[in-house]
């Protein structure tokens, strides 16, 4: 691990990632690419919707994985989420939405380094308990602020996005889930994945190697929460409507972990697949169980984790090089 990480540049110009390996992800994105414009239908504005909200989940999984992959299990997703969803709000009021988006979520990406360097001696379920009250504590302040500032608690209304055009606000999400898919791309591609690992698999091994532990965690805390505050700007921005209750909620936190271990930890097309294979198959559960589908969907989660120690990636055969992507 040393000689990969004093082997800086040399590591950054191996190809870590084979490239036949990049075309399933190749594909993912080519069909995406192209799904608004199949002949969808009388439901091809239902379905445009829900693959709308299945690319979001998707950006919120690989951010979430960015953070895992140096050990840090965080449940402080919906917070950043909701701060990038009411950054967004309320900047949106004083600057064009195309400079609110990314200035929320630099935001978002700032405050984590406060959360990070807080919970920067914790582990386990310690730093998970912190990072969950955390956002508790995000969720309190913006239900008390004044609700003609920020609503309240009964919520606050959202400029839409693109001028509500649902094939805009498409193309939109699809962009910032391939800006995502090559921010982790080239995390792996880069000494920063040696250094993640180095860190996740014992910081003590990795301080002794030379890895500044509290500089790399940090780092990861700061992409991941950018990333996931993107996520929180488009969910606003589609909804137009956004409360402390749902936009903070646990069920924020939860989804993107659950999703990238159905996925695949630690990789770039595993949280991206989980997230678009379980949203399919909650809306099939809801059309055909009306009452009761998340007892279905729960259990049909489960048993997947169970059998599939490594996700849907572990289905997929490892490259000669070992480059799970």
């Amino acid at each position: 691990m040393s000689q990969a990480l004093d082997r800086g540049r040399a590591v950054v110009r191996r190809p870590d990632v084979p490239l036949r390996s990049l075309l399933p992800l190749g594909l993912f994105f080519l069909l995406a690419l192209v799904f608004p414009f199949l002949p969808l239908g009388e439901r091809a504005e239902y379905l445009l919707q829900i693959a709308f909200f299945t690319l979001v989940a998707g950006v919120l999984a690989l951010s979430w994985d960015i953070l895992a992959r140096s050990g840090q299990v965080s449940l402080a997703h919906a917070a950043f989420y909701g701060l990038g969803a009411y950054g967004f709000a309320l900047l949106s009021k004083v600057m064009p939405w195309f400079l609110a988006m990314p200035v929320a979520a630099l935001i978002a990406g700032l405050i984590s380094l406060i959360l990070g360097a807080v919970t920067m001696r914790l582990s386990g379920m310690y730093f998970a308990i912190a990072t969950l009250a955390f956002t508790e504590v995000v969720r309190t302040i913006i239900q008390n602020l004044p609700e003609a500032t920020a609503g309240g608690a009964n919520g606050l209304l959202v400029p839409a996005l693109l001028g509500g055009n649902a094939r805009a606000q498409y193309f939109l999400a699809f962009g910032i889930l391939l800006f995502t898919a090559l921010v982790s791309l080239a995390i792996r591609r880069s000494r920063l994945h040696h250094a993640f690992a180095a860190i996740r698999q014992g910081e003590e091994t990795a301080r002794v190697l030379g890895v500044s532990v509290v500089k790399y965690k940090l780092l990861a805390f700061f992409i991941s929460s950018f990333l996931a505050a993107l996520g929180g700007v488009l969910y606003a921005g589609k909804t137009f409507f956004i409360n402390p209750l749902e936009t903070f909620s646990l069920a924020n936190s939860i989804a993107p972990l659950t999703t990238s271990i159905f996925g695949g930890l630690y990789t770039t097309l595993g949280p991206i697949l989980g997230a678009t294979v379980l949203r399919v198959a909650e809306e099939i559960l809801h059309a055909y169980i009306k009452n009761g589908y998340l007892v279905v969907y729960g259990l049909v989660l489960m048993l997947s984790i169970l059998w599939l120690p490594r996700g849907l990636m572990g289905l997929f055969k490892r490259g000669k090089h070992g480059g799970d992507v």
